[in-house]
């Protein structure tokens, strides 16, 4: 039986996950912090990389190349353990190609594998790795850096 402290970390780190999203999505780069540990380790697919300026560095490479975005996250689930937690949580990541190329479209599916700390701000994403499932659309939405996913 969960204790009322876990369902309130779950709750919090749900609505983490939530605040992400709506980063990427309003591209509000000096927010990741709100939602990653500074020393955060990552694998987007690309291998191991480090810190949330590397982090930044690479949605920006992807996301200031495109328009709108719409990241959906969904059949979250999450395990707390005192000072630790892990989720999994489905993502579906839309985008819009930009100006003459806005009627292009590129979409992402896959799972968000997330390791949490509490930390004195809250929680904050120490580790993530994201398993891409599909890819639908022109990559070429995201600009020359998706080549590799053709």
């Amino acid at each position: 039986m969960p204790t009322l402290q876990t369902l309130l970390d779950a709750h919090a780190i749900r609505e983490t996950l939530a605040c992400f999203a709506r980063i990427l999505d309003s591209k509000r780069w000096d927010a990741l912090e709100d939602v990653f540990a500074a020393d955060l380790n990552f694998n987007y697919g690309e291998g191991e990389q480090q810190g949330v300026d590397a982090l930044r560095a690479q949605v920006r490479r992807y996301l200031d190349a495109c328009g709108n975005t719409q990241h959906l996250l969904g059949s979250i689930s999450i395990d707390v353990d005192g000072d630790r937690a892990v989720s999994r949580s489905y993502v579906q990541a839309r985008h819009q190609g930009f100006g003459d190329r806005a009627n292009l479209f590129f979409d992402a599916n896959g799972e968000y594998i997330d390791q949490w700390t509490r930390c004195p701000q809250g929680w904050r994403i120490s580790r993530r790795d994201a398993k891409w499932q599909m890819h639908m659309g022109t990559p070429s939405v995201l600009g020359k850096t998706a080549d590799r996913l053709r």
